[in-house]
This record gives structure tokens, C-alpha cells and sequence, in this order.
């Protein structure tokens, strides 16, 4: 998959991705590289975690480079420390094919989306086909021990599951593999135990 986000199609994408944002306050979950820095919209303030130090790095290096000031945080996805409420938009790209509980992640992403904010995932997943997703389902334990992402996650499953609700779906390439997804959170606010 990072050859495949890497090319001048994927760029496309991240651009589609960032003319999405709405509102002030965005978080990047699995920010990588930084690779969609430049297509973010200069009145935003942005901050972005990934658990590598290295992809950190390079974030920070390109950040700089582009002349954005991006709060980059080590952490992941699954425990966000921030306070509920705290961001208009939520961006992920490419990620949920590796963190470990997708669903956890996701209840997290909606727990800090201030009411009506918007998600936004560019993500690949299990195709639609039976007979393709089963293919899928049967290759993912090779390519997933030889590369790391899992290639068969049912992301549009697990948005719902994680309570978000789907605005829009948008089949990118590979055949409905690879989405552009646009979900909300609900007005109501969430509780949650401390």
C-alpha cells in the first residue's frame, strides 16, 4: 500500500481529503510522513500523533519545510489524550488497516469530535465482492506478517460500530478497495467515565 500512496493519484486524494476539513481545530491520527502537510488549509490549527519517532521526525522535518505549525505528538489512536470534545475534524489516512482494536480507535476519534464534527478516512479495505473479501480474508495472515497492515478490515463496519454516522462514501480505486469516507458525530455530547 505506501507505493501505491505515494504516487501523483494519492496525491489527488490527500487533496480531496484536505478540501474537506471544516473548522479550526483538526487532528491527524497515524500522521506518518506528513505526506498530506501541503494540501492543508492554512487557517487551521492542526495537530497530528503517529507512534513512530521516526515518521515523527520526518512529520516534523516537512512541516517545517512547508512553513506549518503542527502540534506532532507521539501517541496512538486507541487512548487519545485529549479532552472530549476537542476537534471539528478528525483525518485519518491509511490507518486503520494497523492499529490493533479499529473499533477502540474509532470510539476514540468520536469521542473527540466536537458535536457535528466530521471524520475523514482515506483508508483500503475488505472488498465488497464474497469471493474477493473471502480471497482477502484468506491472504491477510501472509501479507499482514510480511508487511504489517491487515488487509481485510471491514473500516465501513467499524465506523458504525464505533457510533459515527457515514455521510458519504466514495469508491477511489482497486475496485471499491480503496474509500474516501465522510462521517459525523451526532450533536448529542458523550459521557464518559473518569
Amino acid at each position: 500500500m505506501t507505493c501505491l500512496m505515494e504516487g501523483k493519484k494519492a496525491a489527488g486524494w490527500y487533496k480531496k481529503v484536505c478540501d474537506a476539513i471544516k473548522g479550526e481545530r483538526v487532528l491527524e491520527v497515524g500522521v506518518g510522513t506528513g505526506r498530506s502537510f501541503q494540501y492543508y488549509p492554512r487557517n487551521i490549527k492542526a495537530t497530528a500523533i503517529d507512534l513512530s519517532d521516526g515518521m515523527l521526525a520526518k512529520a516534523k522535518r516537512r512541516a517545517a519545510e512547508l512553513g506549518l505549525n503542527v502540534d506532532l505528538k507521539q501517541m496512538g489512536v486507541q487512548k487519545l489524550e485529549f479532552p472530549d470534545n476537542s476537534f471539528d475534524t478528525v483525518v485519518a489516512q491509511c490507518t486503520f488497516c494497523s492499529v490493533p482494536d479499529p473499533v477502540l480507535g474509532l470510539q476514540e476519534i468520536r469521542r473527540v469530535l466536537k458535536p457535528g464534527g466530521r471524520a475523514l478516512f482515506l483508508e483500503h479495505m475488505r472488498h465488497e465482492n464474497k469471493v474477493i473479501g473471502k480471497l482477502m480474508d484468506w491472504i491477510n495472515s501472509i501479507t499482514s506478517r510480511m508487511m504489517g497492515p491487515n488487509i481485510n478490515r471491514r473500516t465501513l463496519d467499524n465506523i458504525r460500530k464505533a457510533g459515527l454516522e457515514i455521510e458519504t462514501v466514495e469508491n477511489l480505486a482497486m475496485g471499491g478497495i480503496m474509500k474516501f469516507i465522510i462521517a459525523r458525530k451526532g450533536e448529542e455530547t458523550i459521557a464518559t467515565e473518569k
